[in-house]
């Protein structure tokens, strides 16, 4: 682990030779970059260099190396350290007072800036806050972004502002295609959703913030939609679970487009896609010996995957699941426990499971709710 960097704790999964679930890696993710400021830099999660992420394996992909923004057909995840820049700090090193000038494109010609932080990228991201505040800069508005705030940053140009004191914040960053060159303006004309007017959440689960930027004029960012993720899951067998649908990609590379939860609403992701989900969790001692095969059945059917059930009368806990993915989970809120085919591990807020084809469910032994943010891509 890099010195003066927060230890970010993440949980690999593999299956062993008969296909069971287990965990690979447990601890520190060992890919620390420091930056020049103490406290500031950047942990590597995870990075996949083709169309979608390699399930199989013993490698770490999470040590490979990359160039900022990531491989042009695959992706990466990261954690950002973010801290406020010293007061006596040198002017000339301070990337916010850079002076404004025209955009200019990186040597990897996927990345561009204009001064002042102000940058954009050839991808579609996920951006998570996990711990402290951040402030995003774009050309028609600033949002101070909280715990649990996510940025579904599709392409556009914007600046993240040095926070009042630390922040932590995930990027899941997905390769993308602008079809117009370093425009990448938004195409097609696909309205927003926003959450019907009479959606109401179960107790105990809080509005996911959703917010979408892109850019609709070169040179541009501009704020799409800020508010409650509008695409909202229940379950009647377990009150105070609810599945919040934040974004959707169907292709490799990405789309850049106004919206996507006009997709079928699936657990799994579209063939060569992704889909970002916040998901909350109620204790267990609320529905444990009340729920079987048929409330289970149920559910998944609710959320378009009847197939990922791995439900039977022998399994660990009753919403056992697996699909053909790799799924990139932090744990926002409260504690729970991952339950696989031959172990459990305890997770706890602002540590992170990296699930790969895994057989799994999660099971919430505490007496409060324990909340997700899950993006899930299609693995080869």
């Amino acid at each position: 682990m890099a010195a003066g960097l927060e230890a970010i704790r993440r949980v690999v999964t593999g299956n062993d030779e008969r296909g069971r679930s287990r965990v690979v890696w447990d601890g520190p993710a060992p890919n620390s970059n420091p930056g020049p400021i103490k406290g500031r830099g950047h942990t590597d999660l995870w990075v996949w260099y083709d169309n979608v992420p390699l399930l199989a394996g013993e490698r770490d992909d999470g040590t490979l190396p990359y160039d900022f923004p990531g491989p042009a057909l695959g992706g990466h995840l990261r954690i950002i350290h973010a801290k406020k820049y010293p007061d006596d700090l040198d002017p000339a090193k301070n990337p916010e007072i850079e002076p404004v000038h025209e955009p200019k494109a990186t040597p990897s010609r996927r990345r561009w800036d204009r001064g002042r932080g102000m940058h954009k990228t050839e991808t579609v991201d996920y951006g998570i806050v996990l711990t402290g505040e951040r402030t995003m800069i774009l050309d028609d508005c600033e949002l101070l972004l909280k715990p649990g705030d996510i940025v579904c940053q599709i392409g556009a140009w914007h600046q993240w502002v040095s926070p009042p004191d630390e922040c932590l914040m995930a990027f899941d960053m997905i390769a993308a295609r602008f079809v117009d060159g370093p425009a990448g303006l938004a195409q097609g004309n696909d309205k927003t959703i926003h959450p019907a007017p009479n959606l109401k959440l179960p107790d105990g689960v809080k509005p996911a913030r959703r917010v979408v930027t892109i850019d609709t004029e070169d040179g541009k960012g501009s704020l799409v939609s800020d508010g409650p993720a509008p695409d909202v899951r229940f379950d009647p067998a377990r009150p105070g679970f609810a599945s919040a649908r934040l974004w959707v990609t169907d292709s490799a590379p990405a789309k850049i487009v106004f919206e996507s939860l006009h997709l079928p609403h699936t657990i799994e992701p579209p063939e060569d896609g992704t889909v970002c989900r916040v998901v909350t969790f109620p204790p267990d001692d609320i529905w444990k010996g009340q729920v079987g095969s048929a409330e289970v059945k149920a559910f998944f059917q609710s959320m378009g995957s009847p197939g990922a059930s791995t439900y039977s009368p022998s399994v660990p806990h009753p919403y056992m699941q697996k699909t053909h993915t790799i799924e990139f989970c932090f744990v926002l809120e409260g504690e729970i426990a991952l339950v696989l085919d031959t172990e459990e591990v305890n997770l706890k807020a602002g540590e992170v499971a990296i699930l790969r084809d895994a057989n799994h469910a999660w099971s919430n032994r505490s007496g409060n709710p324990a909340v997700l943010s899950i993006s899930s891509h299609d693995g080869a």
